[in-house]
């Protein structure tokens, strides 16, 4: 007998506090959005991504002569570039 007057106790009583948890956690995630839109949003994820990315750069000491040869390259790139005169730019 005791039982079954507990069950009816715990089925009576369990929807209310159902709903009381709900909207708790509600409550919560409405609280703390802020900080889970900086750490999950879209944003968030360029900013690790960059993050990793810069990680993975080095830097290379022009003490070589690979470098030099480099440096050489493109300065007769450059050289050889088209340019256009002042005066073709007003035409």
């Amino acid at each position: 007998m005791l039982g079954a007057a507990r069950r009816g106790y715990n089925r009576a009583m369990s929807w209310p506090w159902l709903v009381v948890f709900v909207l708790a956690a509600a409550l919560v995630v409405a609280v703390e959005w802020p900080r889970l839109g900086r750490r999950f949003s879209a944003e968030a994820r360029r900013e690790r991504d960059r993050k990793q990315r810069k990680s993975r750069l080095r830097v290379i000491s022009s003490d070589d002569e690979e470098s030099d040869e480099f440096i050489r390259s493109v300065q007769r790139d450059l050289d050889e570039l088209p340019t256009i005169e002042e005066h073709d730019r007003k035409t």
